[in-house]
């Protein structure tokens, strides 16, 4: 059966998605849209691009995440770290996490958005110059490009550029105003209403796939006693606020949680049974929601 999958964001928890989308293919399921935010939008575009949740997971496996940090000899000195954060806005570039992707998408003849089904991938960014949510390709209009013939690798770059760690990425309007684009996870970490159709039943069922702490699968109240809490409560109502409705509405029904512990977002370092941890995670959860879901 063919169904549409958003995927959201979640760092290396992300690896979860892999044994998740194994259990969905051998149950029969085909997906003919995939979205998704952040570390879910590197996902959704190599599922989008045709690998198979086992190409997934070996390349997971395999993957050297460390590499995502670019060191420099220069990044032992705090000073230079302090420069680089206030001049560049990112203490990493992100430079080869695109050209990884992009290696990886031209092996299955992805470049473009052009060499992928029209409507086949969404991948949600953030606009902080604007201050509004990106869908890409949708809106890559707005600042004068052409939809069809831009990188997926860059698009998805721009989705997982978590600020200050990477930095932002410019896009230029039509009138040559620049904007910089961050992390999609900023405004819209879950984006369940990509395809929505405005009231109208759904063209074919859809399901997405949720990193959630372990334990938390449903919203706890925060504790802010100080202003280092009141800066993470902004922030995590910042995430949250604009996807919780959907959640809400769909949490019993086309949502299949993922519940993760031990491993924080930025864990570049993660080890390989930590790895095969999460492929286990996703499994897991995949199983417990099927026994459940039928449409």
């Amino acid at each position: 059966m063919w169904i549409d999958i958003v995927f959201s964001g979640g760092g290396v928890k992300g690896f979860a998605f892999a044994g998740a989308l194994k259990v969905l293919e051998e149950t029969g399921y085909q997906f003919k849209r995939t979205a998704g935010t952040s570390a879910g939008s590197i996902v959704a575009a190599l599922v989008a691009a045709g690998y198979t949740a086992q190409e997934l997971k070996k390349i997971m496996s395999q993957m050297d995440t460390n590499k995502l940090l670019e060191p420099s000899a220069r990044m032992r000195f705090p000073f230079y770290k302090w420069l680089r954060l206030y001049f560049k806005m990112g203490l990493f570039s992100g430079e080869y996490l695109e050209w990884w992707l992009a290696e990886l998408l031209k092996a299955k003849g992805i470049e473009e958005f052009a060499d992928l089904p029209k409507d086949a991938l969404k991948i949600i960014a953030s606009d902080v110059t604007k201050g509004k949510l990106a869908v890409f390709p949708d809106d890559l209009e707005d600042y004068g490009l052409d939809p069809n013939h831009y990188s997926v690798a860059r698009a998805v770059r721009m989705s997982c550029c978590l600020p200050f760690f990477f930095e932002p990425v410019p896009l230029y309007d039509g009138n040559g105003v620049k904007s910089l684009i961050v992390d999609g996870g900023i405004l819209s970490n879950f984006p369940l209403w990509v395809f929505s159709s405005d009231g109208e039943l759904p063209t074919r069922p859809f399901l997405g796939l949720q990193i959630v702490d372990k334990d938390s699968e449903f919203k706890e109240e925060m504790k802010i006693n100080n202003a280092a809490e009141l800066f993470r409560g902004l922030f995590k109502a910042m995430r949250e606020a604009h996807d919780e409705r959907e959640i809400e509405k769909l949490k019993g029904s086309s949502i299949v949680f993922l519940p993760v512990d031990k491993v924080k977002t930025k864990d570049f370092t993660i080890s390989h049974e930590e790895r095969e941890r999460l492929f286990q995670i996703g499994e897991t959860g995949a199983k417990k929601f099927l026994k459940k879901w039928s449409y």
